[in-house]
């Protein structure tokens, strides 16, 4: 973990109004906003009982974010992957996904990564599960990680 950040995990029942609007903002803020992509940010799923929402701080302020959903099978599925753009090129991201594979533990992983983070996922153990495909305009591919 890079110093003077702090790692966080909780369901969405534990989060307080404001840590949940500050998570919702960094979202919105890259996905919808940076990415130029309008898609309905909430979905729904960030309230289900076995989503657990992940984030890294520093001086109370969200730096990164990510998101772990409780998919059928005992899968579990990392999305919404997000670094602040003040706060890129830290290792954040790299942190955020090494907290992740910590809660996931021994169940199967899977993600849809930007294409252009393939090799990002790869050195956390995931590898391409499935051909490419444009979602918003982005290149995306299918990425799982078994357990080891």
């Amino acid at each position: 973990m890079p110093p003077s950040v702090d790692p966080h995990v909780a369901a969405f029942t534990e989060l307080d109004a404001r840590t949940f609007h500050d998570l919702l903002r960094l979202r919105i803020d890259v996905f919808v906003v940076e990415q130029s992509c309008p898609y309905p940010e909430l979905d729904g799923r960030d309230v289900e009982p076995g989503t657990r929402h992940l984030w890294l701080t520093r001086d109370g302020a969200v730096l990164a974010y990510l998101r772990i959903l409780a998919d059928p099978g005992g899968v579990a599925r990392i999305g919404r992957v997000v670094v602040a753009p003040a706060a890129r090129g830290a290792g954040l991201a790299g942190a955020l996904m090494t907290e992740a594979l910590a809660v996931v533990g021994d169940r199967p992983c899977v993600l849809e990564a930007q294409t252009h983070l393939v090799g990002f996922y790869a050195g956390h153990g995931f590898v391409v599960d499935g051909p490419g495909y444009v979602e918003d305009g982005i290149p995306h591919t299918p990425m799982r990680r078994n357990p080891n």
